[in-house]
């Protein structure tokens, strides 16, 4: 449902009949407001008209509520009766909520683990904990080797290093890109298996341990 008044249109949403989390952040509120005339909408959704902004004040204070303007540059201003207390919980914790959904785009991000060619067993055996930790939190890997000058001319190594790596994660990693070169690196990307995403989901809390 919209809206329209002097020519504009305006959503329920854009007025905050539903979701007070758009309110922009410069907002005013009750003696805030400085416009003499403003458009009300009520916290039920439904569009007042054009009132004083005294009388609009004094109707949110008997329904117990704020007046908040939320469209600062309509003509006139758009006010909407709220609770603003309640406003502002739901605002922090949607906003804690998202901050929460984008932490876990990250953990599904790909993430990369590079390796040298003359890299050391024990170096290259931390290199591949790392890659399984990463895993473990959902993350798909990038396995990349890198090849300084000449040697370039020897891919068998990185593809052996590749496939010592691929071996070692083999119960805890899916092959979802095969070994390609990339300019002078040659790269895999390993993506967590079923079966350790249900290890993780099944994996005994360490407080329950005794």
């Amino acid at each position: 449902m919209c809206y329209i008044h002097s020519g504009s249109v305006y959503s329920l949403d854009y007025l905050f009949c539903k979701r007070g989390s758009n309110i922009p952040k410069n907002y005013r509120v009750n003696d805030q407001i400085t416009a003499q005339v403003v458009l009300v909408v009520d916290d039920k959704g439904n569009q007042l008209g054009e009132l004083t902004t005294d009388k609009a004040l004094e109707m949110a204070t008997e329904k117990g509520l704020d007046l908040v303007e939320v469209a600062p540059s309509a003509n006139p201003p758009v006010c909407r009766l709220l609770n603003y207390g309640k406003f502002r919980y739901e605002a922090t914790r949607k906003e804690r909520e998202a901050r929460k959904a984008s932490k876990t785009k990250s953990n599904n991000s790909v993430r990369e683990v590079r390796m040298k060619t003359r890299i050391g067993d024990h170096d290259r055996e931390a290199k591949t904990r790392l890659v399984k930790r990463l895993l473990t939190e959902g993350s798909k890997v990038r396995v990349s080797v890198m090849f300084r000058g000449r040697e370039v001319q020897h891919p068998q190594i990185g593809m052996a290093l590749l496939k010592n790596v691929a071996e070692d994660l083999q119960e805890d990693a899916l092959l979802e890109k095969a070994p390609s070169f990339e300019g002078r690196f040659l790269a895999m990307i390993l993506a967590p298996s079923p079966s350790l995403k249900k290890n993780k989901n099944n994996r005994e809390p360490e407080s329950a341990k005794t």
